[in-house]
């Protein structure tokens, strides 16, 4: 079991997060890989608990000092990323770690780990729904939302036939089902 990865991506309002906390609760064996992000906190979100948060400079000294497993710039001025660190220090501990990636790093992270991970792209039913579970969510503007709307339809199409599994999350007792039978399988390969 040692030195697996489970990689999670799906486009904002796709349901990730909720699966991946239901996943979390379930196994302890896996361990949340923190991302690092230059975008300010959202809401109560913290450094070093939902994200590790650096200016857009040191984002780039570290990209500079290769302190980085995959990261990308998502829109101008705003990067994400894996740290090296962090993949060490979960695999130290002799746990499987899980990501919760946008879907260009889920590509990149299975790129990287190949057979020592699993991808499973999470999909809404529509688009529509998409924008909707955004509205709900109340923490952006909807500009912010239309330019996640709007990368959302082209992230669908990018991961197709990118990914180990597709899960459509349109019930989420559901998904959280068949997420937690794709991760029993492959935990006990």
């Amino acid at each position: 079991m040692n030195n697996k990865v489970i990689i999670f991506s799906a486009p904002s309002g796709a349901g990730k997060s909720t699966i991946v906390n239901h996943l979390l609760q379930l196994h302890p064996e896996l361990e949340f890989s923190i991302s690092a992000t230059s975008r300010s906190p959202r809401g109560q979100e913290r450094h070093g608990v939902e994200y590790y948060f650096f200016t857009a400079d040191e984002f780039r000294q570290m990209i500079a000092e290769d302190k980085f497993v995959e990261y990308e710039e998502v829109y101008s001025g705003s990067f994400y990323g894996t740290l090296r660190s962090e993949v060490e220090r979960i695999w130290a501990k002799g746990h499987v770690i899980i990501f919760d990636i946008d879907v260009q790093g889920g590509v990149n992270l299975k790129k990287i780990f190949g057979e020592q991970a699993l991808s499973i792209f999470i999909q809404a039913p529509s688009v529509e729904v998409l924008r909707e579970r955004l509205i709900g969510r109340a923490t952006d503007t909807e500009e912010a939302i239309e330019r996640r709307v709007a990368k959302a339809a082209s992230e669908m199409e990018f991961a197709d036939g990118k990914f180990d599994h597709v899960l459509i999350n349109d019930d989420l007792a559901t998904a959280k089902k068949e997420a937690e039978e794709v991760i029993e399988t492959f935990l006990n390969k």
